[in-house]
This record gives C-alpha cells, sequence and structure tokens, in this order.
C-alpha cells in the first residue's frame, strides 16, 4: 500500500536567519573585492540558477541600493523572483524596481544596464513553469505568502551598452 500522508507545507528557517543569511552573503561578496559570492547558471537542475547583485534606485531615497539575488537566463533577459524570502510583503528591491525600472545588475563576467518589469499571462506562467524546474517546492513555498509571487524578468536597456560588451 502506498504512503498516503498528506505532504507537508515545506518549513522555512526563522525570519531572522533568513536576512542573517543574505546580509552575509552580501558581507562576503564586498569584503571579497566582488571576486566571491556571485555565480553564473548551471546546467544542472541542482545549479540552474545563479546569482547576481542588482543596483536599483531607491524610490523614496532616490540613492542607491544594492541586493544579491538569484536568476536564471532567458535569451537575453534575467528572471527573478520577488519573494522576500517567502515572507509576506514586496521586497525593498522590488519596490524600488517598480518606482525605477532602470536599474543594473553585476553578473560574473561584467555589469549590465537592465530595466525591469513584472512578467504577466502566459510569459509569467512559462516563467514560472522554468523556476518550478529549478525548484520542486517552489509551488509550496510560494503558498506560504498571502499574495502571487511576482516573476520579474530584467531586460536589457535599449541604447545601452554593458560593460561586458565594452571590455571594462
Amino acid at each position: 500500500m502506498a504512503d498516503e500522508r498528506p505532504a507537508r507545507a515545506p518549513r522555512l528557517p526563522p525570519r531572522w536567519f533568513i536576512r542573517l543569511f543574505w546580509s552575509a552573503h552580501r558581507a562576503v561578496h564586498r569584503v571579497s573585492g566582488r571576486r566571491v559570492g556571485l555565480w553564473r547558471p548551471g546546467a544542472s537542475r541542482r545549479r540552474a540558477w545563479g546569482t547576481l547583485r542588482l543596483t536599483t534606485t531607491g524610490r523614496r531615497t532616490g540613492g542607491q541600493r544594492s541586493v544579491i539575488i538569484g536568476y536564471f537566463e532567458d535569451g537575453p533577459n534575467l528572471v527573478s523572483l520577488a519573494m522576500n524570502g517567502w515572507g509576506a510583503g514586496e521586497p525593498a528591491w522590488w519596490l524600488n524596481l517598480r518606482a525605477h525600472p532602470d536599474a543594473t545588475v553585476d553578473l560574473v563576467d561584467g555589469r549590465r544596464p537592465v530595466r525591469g518589469y513584472a512578467a504577466t499571462g502566459e510569459e509569467r506562467s512559462r516563467l514560472w513553469a522554468r523556476w518550478r524546474e529549478i525548484d520542486t517546492h517552489l509551488d509550496a513555498y510560494a503558498a506560504l505568502r498571502p499574495s502571487e509571487t511576482t516573476v520579474v524578468v530584467l531586460e536589457p536597456r535599449p541604447g545601452a551598452a554593458s560593460d561586458a560588451t565594452r571590455g571594462e
């Protein structure tokens, strides 16, 4: 007879731990002279996502704000989730990006100017399915949030050359 126990809701570490982890990640990136902490998405499902450093303009202060987030590549676009550590509310970087869509990303191979927007309709469904391939628990984690998780697309900014393109 098959085990028919109901699926358990995924367990997340305490909020303070999630915040501490990402603060430590940013600190390691900064202290290493930006040589550690960013990586490209790999071919295996285990490492199918990478990390990038996103710099946005603060919606209230106008100052530059940076955060390290996970992403995967979809053609020339970079795709992330505005998930706030799977907690309630939108992450500050997404609120900033909605107010000021032009931003920059630092990748392993250089800086890239981007414009961010929320995927909708078929595009959102397609990109969510790609994230689901990367993380089989995605829907269960998303169910922990009181609102739908935004799929964020960072597309190359028209007319802006990237540092990687210029060789800087």
